[in-house]
């Protein structure tokens, strides 16, 4: 839980320096931080592998905690990264897939839901 408060408190200010640096013409924040997650995640998966027993109460704090706080990209973008090094290319493939058409449709959908209850 206290690594999801930092990661949400860090994505509250990033979002909000950015809005007010470059101006709300593209969710620059959003971005920033899903690219940074994304990084952040990979770079950490692999900088704690192979490091015993404790870098697994780390990666949840981190990983999890922070980087879950922070951004749920960088959750999808860590999971294509294990199913690429374990040469899981047709999963890789099918998830991403599932995932980016699925996540749009049910956006869509959502919006479209609250349309008819509004309009209702």
């Amino acid at each position: 839980m206290a690594g999801g408060a930092l990661g949400a408190g860090a994505r509250h200010l990033i979002g909000g320096w950015l809005l007010r640096q470059l101006g709300d013409g593209m969710p620059w924040g959003t971005l920033a931080v899903n690219l940074l997650g994304s990084f952040a995640a990979g770079f950490l998966l692999v900088w704690l592998e192979g490091r015993g027993p404790s870098a697994l109460y780390l990666r949840a704090f981190l990983i999890v905690g922070v980087l879950g706080g922070l951004t749920t990209y960088s959750a999808l973008t860590l999971e294509c990264l294990m199913m690429a090094r374990g040469a899981k290319a047709g999963v890789l493939a099918g998830y991403l897939g599932l995932t980016l058409v699925g996540g749009f449709f049910l956006v869509w959908a959502g919006a479209r839901l609250a349309d008819v209850i509004k309009s209702g």
